[in-house]
């Protein structure tokens, strides 16, 4: 059991999973106010996948503080695994409640992503959402590579609370843990498209398609090629099977 209030963690073919009631996320969330890093990772059956077999983001998912289940079918893995069944999140929901946990006691946030013109838009639609929410400042994700001890620079002088970081920065989400000690302290987390959602250029998939655990077919139909991954997940499932037989 970790000394966090509201947190236990499990595991699910060797892959860390936390399981955070949703009523205890805002003790959870203030206990990372303690002057150091805390980096939260949004874990798909995908991201569970690669963190077996790769060696940098295997690395990066074992430190994380918090590593939140986004998929449906890693929530059935703990069940038929006879594990404590973790509350699923859907990305943005977790985010609204995080960004909502921080303008209740005056935090900071930083925008790291996405397009000029997104990160923009972006910007202005929290600080209507969040009037209380302090943004202290934003950057494009595709900046020339020259540019990023500047950029790095600027984000531990803002020392913003939580460093938000999407889709467009080099390296993806590895980006928090190669740079995480050029800052002091914070929350840090990497959601691929959350700036297009909150510019309103993106849609959030309805709770309906969310509860069935259909969420992927939006993303699917906006990336069709990705239809090479169904062997990766055709051997999630495979491998959670001999796991359960293992058990007996």
């Amino acid at each position: 059991m970790d000394s966090r209030p509201g947190l236990r963690r499990i595991a699910i073919l060797g892959v860390p999973i936390d399981i955070i009631p949703a009523e205890r996320l805002d003790d959870l969330v203030a206990s990372f106010e303690d002057g150091i890093n805390h980096q939260i990772i949004l874990l798909s059956v995908w991201d569970l996948m690669r963190a077996r077999n790769r060696v940098e983001f295997k690395t990066m998912v074992a430190g994380a503080d918090l590593v939140v289940p986004i998929s449906a079918s890693i929530v059935k893995a703990a069940r038929f695994l006879r594990h404590p069944e973790p509350p699923r999140y859907q990305p943005f929901d977790f985010i609204i409640r995080l960004l909502g946990i921080l303008e209740r006691s005056g935090k900071s946030a930083y925008l790291l992503g996405g397009s000029p013109r997104i990160v923009l838009k972006a910007e202005g639609n929290l600080r209507t959402t969040f009037p209380g929410l302090r943004l202290v400042g934003r950057h494009a994700g595709a900046y020339p590579r020259q540019r990023e001890p500047a950029i790095v620079e600027a984000i531990r002088k803002a020392s913003p609370t939580l460093l938000l970081v999407g889709k467009g920065t080099p390296g993806g989400e590895r980006w928090i843990p190669r740079n995480l000690p050029s800052f002091p302290s914070g929350i840090y987390l990497w959601c691929s498209d959350i700036f297009w959602v909150f510019a309103h250029e993106r849609s959030k998939p309805s709770p309906s398609i969310v509860a069935h655990g259909l969420d992927w077919i939006p993303a699917f139909l906006r990336r069709p090629w990705t239809i090479w991954r169904l062997p990766i997940f055709a051997l999630f499932k495979i491998l959670i099977l001999f796991e359960r037989l293992s058990q007996r």
